[in-house]
């Protein structure tokens, strides 16, 4: 395991480790390598608050995999603890755990920085969004008090991939914006001629936008409508 220490930021190759898991050992990020992961950290086994949120997160979790994104969750407890906690939730509250957890000593959680002194000896509910190329793309951080928003976890990984793939930027609460809906912002002009390019397409009707600098459009480019062209008949001309 790499035992350089300090909080991994964004941006940076998800640090290499090997990790016991309730589905074996693992070692991160290569054994995901081409997938995108969500890493989230919990407190502890059998607490109510990390409880909710592993039986979002498994709900959400075949959206997670239409996605090519798997989910790895962390609780520095030892694997037969983590078992056990699958198991009462399967018989108590009829969800089946099938995503891994990681049984961690507190070499991981150090690693990563999820203990905040501030906030007690127990790790925080972090998350790491990370890319197929083991990249951090996003980072989020809870309290012990506060269960995450796993639809938001999952929007950001769709807002993530959908920028990858287009170029394009998502407004706040994509894709139900107040001002713009479910479209995309536009790169800002890059030069002056190419704002006032912009502009001048603004006001012909030809993009939307406010200004040169915020210019959105349609997530999906409307399709051109394709004319089919019949072919000529030929005339015969009959002999005589």
């Amino acid at each position: 395991m790499d035992t350089r220490e300090g909080m991994p930021l964004l941006g940076d190759y998800f640090p290499e480790m090997t990790v016991v898991t309730t589905k074996g050992k693992m070692t991160l990020p290569n054994d995901m390598a081409g997938k995108w992961f969500v890493f989230f950290s919990h407190p502890a086994d059998f607490t109510p608050v990390c409880t909710t949120e592993f039986v979002s997160f498994q709900k959400l979790y075949p959206k997670f995999k239409e996605l090519n994104t798997e989910l790895i969750g962390l609780s520095v407890d030892q694997v037969f603890a983590h078992i056990k906690w699958e198991e009462w939730i399967k018989e108590n509250l009829g969800v089946t755990i099938q995503f891994p957890i990681i049984a961690d000593t507190g070499a991981v959680a150090k690693r990563l920085g999820l203990i905040h002194p501030g906030k007690g000896t127990n790790t925080v509910r972090a998350v790491f969004i990370v890319d197929a190329k083991g990249i951090i793309r996003i980072i989020l951080y809870y309290p012990q008090e506060l269960g995450r928003n796993m639809e938001e976890i999952l929007r950001a990984v769709k807002g993530m991939q959908f920028s990858d793939a287009n170029g394009f930027s998502m407004p706040a609460n994509w894709p139900k914006n107040e001002l713009i809906g479910d479209k995309v912002i536009i790169p800002a002009a890059a030069t002056v001629a190419d704002a006032n390019t912009r502009i001048a397409k603004i006001k012909k009707g030809e993009i939307e936008g406010y200004d040169w600098w915020f210019s959105y459009r349609d997530a999906k480019p409307k399709q051109e409508k394709k004319t089919v062209t019949q072919p000529k008949s030929s005339s015969r001309t009959k002999k005589k």
